[in-house]
C-alpha cells in the first residue's frame, strides 16, 4: 500500500500546491484535502472534504481513510488575512484537533508535517545575526499571529514527546517570495513605492515558492524528525531588495510610523505589526540543518529576489502567461463522469 496523505487547508496557497506536487507522486495512494473552503486549484485526483475551521472532523476523516501522514498547511502566517479570534481558531484550536487526531489509541498516523514560519522568533534590536532552531527569541511574542504559532508549535513538540512512533516535521520558512504567491511583503514590492523606515536598512531573507514546496515534500519522503529553518543562503538589505525589483523607496517616520503606514493602505499596501518591526530589524536564520539532512535549495535570498522582480516585470509587459483558472468542484465533477462530455476514444485498431 502507498502512502496516505491528509492535507489541512486544501484551499490556501500552499495546500492547493502540496496536493498538485503528491498527485505527480506515484508512491502515494490517496490525497486527501480538509478545509473550510473548496480547493483553488485544479486538482485530478485529491479528494476533498469540507469542514469547520477547527477541524472538528479529523479524527473521523483519519479512522476512516486510515491516514499515515498529515501534511499541515494552514497555519495562517499573515494576520491581514484574517481576524484575531479566527486566527487563534485556526492555529490553535485546529492544531490541538489535529495532534488529537493523531495521537488517538486507533490513529494510523505516522508521519506530521507542519509548515511554520520563522516569525516565532520574532524581529527586535536584541537579536542575533542567525537564529538556529534552538536559538529563543529575544523578547516574549507581543503579537497575536506570533503567540497562536508559539502555541501550536508547542502542541506540536509535546505531541512528537508523547508519541515517539510518529515523525514531526516543523518547517520554520523565512518571507516567501513567487511568481504566484500574493502576500504583504510581495504587495509592498510591486506598488508603486515600496515603504522602508528611514533610519533603518535591515537584513532580509527570503525563500522562494517553490523551495517551499520541495521542502514539504522532501520532509514526506526522507522524514527527518524535529524543527527545520527553511530560507535561502544569505541576507540582502532591504534597500537593494527593493533596487533589484525596480522600486522607489518611500521611507516612512521612525516614529508613529504605524499611523503614517496607514494611507499606504489605498495603494494596496498591508503592514502588519510583524512586517514592520522587520522593516526595522530584519531576521536572518541558519539554514543548515535541513541541508544537513540532504536538502538542496535551486533559489538563493539573491536568487529568489531575482525570479521575483523577472516575473514581475514579465507580468508588467506580456500579462499572465497562463489565465487564471479558479477550481471549481462542480465543473471537474461534470468533466469527469457526465456521460454528456465526449470522450477521446483513442486510436481505432488497425
Amino acid at each position: 500500500m502507498g502512502r496516505r496523505v491528509l492535507i489541512t487547508g486544501i484551499a490556501t496557497f500552499w495546500g492547493g500546491r502540496v496536493a498538485q506536487a503528491l498527485e505527480a507522486d506515484p508512491t502515494v495512494d490517496l490525497v486527501l484535502g480538509l478545509g473550510v473552503n473548496e480547493p483553488t486549484v485544479e486538482l485530478e485526483r485529491t479528494e476533498y472534504v469540507r469542514a469547520d475551521e477547527s477541524y472538528s472532523i479529523l479524527a473521523r476523516l483519519v479512522r476512516a481513510a486510515e491516514i499515515d501522514t498529515i501534511v499541515h498547511t494552514h497555519l495562517i502566517v499573515d494576520p491581514t488575512q484574517t481576524t484575531s479570534p479566527r486566527l487563534h481558531e485556526i492555529n490553535v484550536i485546529g492544531t490541538m484537533n489535529l495532534v488529537a487526531a493523531a495521537s488517538a489509541p486507533e490513529s494510523t498516523v505516522r508521519e506530521v508535517v507542519v509548515k511554520s514560519s520563522t516569525m516565532v522568533y520574532g524581529s527586535t534590536a536584541h537579536d542575533p545575526m542567525w537564529f538556529s532552531e534552538d536559538t529563543p527569541r529575544s523578547t516574549p511574542a507581543r503579537t497575536r499571529v506570533e503567540r497562536t504559532l508559539e502555541e501550536a508549535e508547542t502542541y506540536f513538540r509535546d505531541f512528537a514527546d508523547d508519541n515517539p512512533h510518529v515523525n514531526v516535521a516543523v518547517l520554520r520558512c523565512s518571507k516567501v517570495l513567487g511568481d504566484d504567491i500574493v502576500t504583504p511583503i510581495s504587495r509592498a514590492l510591486t506598488a508603486p513605492v515600496t515603504p522602508a523606515i528611514a533610519g533603518f536598512d535591515p537584513l532580509f531573507q527570503f525563500v522562494h515558492e517553490d523551495d517551499v514546496v520541495r521542502a514539504i515534500l522532501f520532509a514526506i519522503q526522507h522524514r527527518p524528525a524535529g524543527v527545520f529553518n527553511v530560507a535561502g543562503d544569505g541576507v540582502l538589505p532591504w534597500s537593494e531588495v527593493a533596487a533589484m525589483c525596480g522600486r522607489v523607496i518611500l521611507p516612512l517616520p521612525p516614529f508613529g510610523t504605524e499611523l503614517a503606514a496607514i494611507p499606504l493602505s489605498r495603494l494596496g499596501i498591508e503592514l502588519p505589526t510583524e512586517l514592520l518591526n522587520l522593516l526595522r530589524f530584519g531576521r536572518g536564520v541558519d539554514n543548515s540543518r535541513l541541508k544537513d539532512r540532504g536538502f538542496t535549495y535551486r533559489y538563493t535570498t539573491a536568487g529568489t529576489v531575482r525570479s521575483f522582480a523577472e516575473g514581475m516585470r514579465l507580468k508588467r509587459v506580456v500579462g499572465e502567461l497562463h489565465p487564471t483558472y479558479r477550481y471549481q468542484r462542480d465543473v471537474e465533477q461534470f468533466f469527469r463522469h457526465s456521460p454528456a462530455v465526449v470522450r477521446d476514444p483513442g486510436p481505432s485498431p488497425d
